[in-house]
C-alpha cells in the first residue's frame, strides 16, 4: 500500500515511524489519565472504580475496532500467535500470575511504568530497565528453557473469535460496565482514545504497511517484548533493525514526557529505602519473565490480545488480575505491607 501512496520507504522503517506516532498518542493519553490496570484491581479502593471505568472503555473500543477491521477483511488475524490452535495454558497461567504479582510489587504495569519513567520517576525507570533484562533473558537468554518447558503443556481450546455473534457482545459488555462505573466524561474519552490505538496499530502493520515482498509482523500495542527489543537495540543497534515495537516504546516515552511537562507533573522521584528497592526489583523480574510466559502484559495480552477474542489472551488477563489480587492480599497481611506504625516514611506509589 506504500507504493499506492507514493511513499518510497521500506515497510519496516515505515512501521518504526508508525510506532513512534502511535506511541506519542498513547504516552500522552496514558500519562494524563494515569491509565493502568493495577489501579483498577489492586489500587486504593477510592480509585478503583474510575480506573476500571477508563480501562474498560479502552477495552470496549479496542475490541470493537479490531473486530470491525477483521470483519471487513482489512486485517487477517487467523495466523497470529494469539489465535494458535494449541493454547499453552500452563505457561499462560503461570506467567499471568507472575506478572500480576509483579505489577503490585512495582506499583504499576509495564506500560504505566514506561510512562512514569518519562516523567522523571527513577523508580519506574529502574523497573522498566530490569523488566527488559528479565524479558530478554526469558526469550533468548539463560531463562529461555522456562517458556520452552512450560509451553509444551498445551490444550486445544476453541477461541472466542470462532463465534462471530460474540463480537458485538464482547465489546458491549465492557462498554456498559465502563459507563456504569462512571469514570467521568474525560476518563471515558481518554480510555476510548487509548482503545482506538489498538485497531489503529493492527491496521498500520497489517493493512497500510503490508507488503508481500517485504513483509512485517502484524502487531499492536505491547510493552514486554518491545522493552526487551529496545534495550537490545540501544546496546547493539547495528545488529537489530528497529520496527514498530521499538518505535512504540520511544514514542510513548516522548509523548508522556511532553504531557507531564505541559501539565506541570514532571518531577524527579527516587527510592526511599533498600527494602523498597528490593521490592521493585522483584516486581520487575516477575513482570519481565511473566510477561513473556503469558504472551504479553496488561496492554499486550489485555487490550491487544483480548481485542482478537483470543482464549489465550482472556486466560492471561484473568491470571494477571488474579495474581495482582493475591499479591495485594499477601502484602496487606504482612507486617511490611500492613498499616502498622513505622519509623520510616511510607513509600509513594509509582503511579
Amino acid at each position: 500500500m506504500l507504493e499506492t501512496l507514493g511513499l518510497d520507504i521500506a515497510p519496516r522503517t515505515a512501521s518504526l515511524w508508525a510506532g513512534v506516532l502511535i506511541g506519542l498518542a498513547f504516552g500522552a493519553l496514558a500519562e494524563g489519565s494515569r491509565f493502568c490496570l493495577r489501579r483498577a484491581v489492586a489500587g486504593p479502593v477510592a480509585e478503583r472504580r474510575a480506573a476500571a471505568g477508563v480501562w474498560l472503555a479502552a477495552l470496549a473500543v479496542a475490541i470493537a475496532g479490531t473486530q470491525a477491521l477483521a470483519a471487513l477483511g482489512r486485517i487477517d488475524l487467523s495466523g497470529h500467535r494469539f489465535l494458535a490452535a494449541e493454547v499453552p495454558v500452563v505457561a499462560i497461567l503461570a506467567g499471568g500470575l507472575m506478572f500480576g504479582a509483579g505489577m503490585v510489587l512495582a506499583r504499576g504495569c509495564a506500560a504505566r511504568l514506561t510512562v512514569l519513567a518519562a516523567t522523571g520517576n527513577l523508580r519506574a525507570g529502574f523497573v522498566v530497565l530490569l523488566l527488559a533484562v528479565a524479558a530478554h533473558a526469558t526469550m533468548k537468554g539463560v531463562l529461555a528453557p522456562l517458556p520452552a518447558t512450560l509451553g509444551a503443556y498445551t490444550l486445544p481450546l476453541p477461541h472466542l473469535a470462532g463465534w462471530p455473534a460474540l463480537a458485538p457482545l464482547a465489546s458491549l459488555v465492557p462498554g456498559a460496565l465502563a459507563l456504569a462505573l462512571r469514570p467521568g466524561l474525560v476518563g471515558l474519552v481518554q480510555g476510548a482514545g487509548i482503545g482506538a490505538l489498538v485497531p489503529l496499530a493492527w491496521a498500520a502493520t497489517g493493512w497500510w504497511l503490508a507488503d508481500d515482498f517485504d513483509p512485517i509482523a502484524l502487531e499492536t500495542l505491547s510493552f514486554t517484548a518491545p522493552a526487551a527489543d529496545t534495550l537490545f537495540w540501544t546496546l547493539a543497534a547495528t545488529a537489530l533493525a528497529p520496527g514498530f515495537g521499538i518505535g512504540l516504546v520511544l514514542g510513548t516515552v516522548l509523548g508522556a514526557a511532553l504531557s507531564a511537562r505541559s501539565g506541570g507533573r514532571a518531577a524527579w522521584v527516587s527510592f526511599t529505602s533498600p527494602r523498597e528497592t528490593g521490592r521493585y526489583a522483584a516486581g520487575a523480574v516477575l513482570m519481565g519473565t511473566g510477561g513473556v510466559l503469558a504472551g504479553g502484559c496488561t496492554v499486550g495480552a489485555g487490550l491487544g490480545g483480548v481485542s482478537t477474542l483470543s482464549t489465550a489472551a482472556v486466560l492471561a488477563l484473568a491470571a494477571i488480575v488474579a495474581g495482582a489480587r493475591l499479591a495485594e492480599r499477601a502484602l496487606s497481611a504482612s507486617p511490611a505491607g500492613s498499616g502498622a506504625p513505622s519509623a520510616r516514611p511510607a513509600p509513594q506509589p509509582a503511579e
